[in-house]
């Protein structure tokens, strides 16, 4: 466990644990200056100023960081020149230099150091060695991967949290059955890429933010319950006195959330 304890010198240090980036040889010099952009806060709001995402605002000014989730300088060899923090995401991300002079970030897997070597390439003879991305139908059954393609050329788009990653189970007729974290599993074109490997910071879920402000830094504002709302604002609002909403759990808009099954069945 890479975690870290702090001193109980404050009340909102008592519970506080965080990961220890040193540890982890965490790089603390800026971005490259031409890979990151500036990002607009919505504060959940929509194209038409309506709370479409609920309890977000405030937060830290952050830079965004552009990384390359479609692999594109295939065939070019790339060397890691150093790992880095993300504010934008849970995962690290790492600093590549390829060899055809191109300088790209990309997501970090689970054990990729300062100067290892990584490829992308379609070729079947793709070394399978962690931080590589090659196609579905080159990478053999039971091999983790993250960073995972729907659409061919599109970029990944499953397994991009920290500790994320998924599992190839079976591949027939073009089609690449993969098994994610949460169980499900989907099939996908065997023409899509993915990367070799669990992705990195997999303590991120141990960590304990410690105090309400914390949250606040983190663009996350106080979430407020149904039973204290009015019942213009929501299904369990209103009543005289206290009450404990007098129904099943449901959102605002009426649809239940516990034991509700949100799959949708496949058509036929």
């Amino acid at each position: 466990m890479n975690l870290k304890k702090h001193k109980p010198i404050t009340p909102g240090s008592r519970g506080h644990i965080s990961i220890n980036y040193k540890k982890d040889s965490i790089s603390t010099k800026k971005p490259i200056k031409k890979l990151v952009k500036g990002l607009t806060k919505t504060g959940g709001r929509n194209s038409k100023g309506q709370i479409a995402s609920y309890h977000r605002g405030g937060g830290h000014k952050k830079l965004y960081r552009e990384i390359d989730f479609k692999r594109q300088d295939q065939e070019a060899k790339g060397y890691i020149i150093r790992t880095e923090y993300d504010p934008n995401r849970s995962s690290y991300i790492s600093l590549v230099a390829f060899s055809n002079g191109s300088l790209k970030y990309i997501l970090t897997a689970n054990g990729l150091k300062k100067d290892d070597e990584i490829i992308a390439s379609k070729k079947e003879n793709t070394p399978i060695k962690i931080g590589n991305s090659l196609l579905l139908e080159n990478v053999p059954i039971g091999t983790l991967i993250h960073n995972i393609e729907i659409t061919p050329g599109k970029g990944g788009q499953y397994a991009r949290a920290a500790g994320a990653y998924a599992k190839v189970i079976k591949k027939e007729k073009g089609k690449t059955l993969v098994r994610l974290n949460s169980g499900r599993q989907i099939e996908i074109s065997s023409k899509c890429f993915c990367t070799i490997g669990s992705l990195s910071k997999k303590d991120h879920n141990n960590c304990q933010i410690g105090k309400a402000g914390r949250s606040r830094w983190l663009n996350w504002r106080p979430v407020v319950r149904g039973v204290v709302m009015n019942p213009v604002d929501h299904p369990h609002g209103g009543g005289e006195g206290k009450t404990s909403g007098g129904r099943c759990s449901v959102t605002p808009w009426g649809i239940p959330t516990k034991g509700y099954k949100t799959k949708r069945k496949k058509k036929k």
